[in-house]
């Protein structure tokens, strides 16, 4: 019987180790943006502008830009 499941973990069960390593992760994170402003205070407008630039794309949505296109069936002036 293949596709059967037999054993092992229920569907949707997260895996320990993956949740562990998140939760850990996310302190070191938390840990760090209470510092955040002390750290770029300390570093040269080059390498704040650089940092700022690297984390706006998770702060900020990202914008798609527009093309203009038009079709010449609907304006049509000739």
């Amino acid at each position: 019987m293949k596709g059967t499941k037999t054993g092992g973990r229920v569907a949707g069960t997260p895996n320990k180790v993956t949740k562990e390593l998140r939760e850990t992760l996310k302190q070191i994170v938390d840990g760090e943006l209470q510092t955040l402003s002390a750290t770029l205070a300390t570093l040269p407008a080059r390498e704040r502008l650089d940092v700022l630039i690297k984390i706006m794309p998770y702060c900020l949505p990202k914008i798609d830009s527009i093309g203009s296109s038009y079709d010449k069936d609907i304006y049509d002036w000739n």
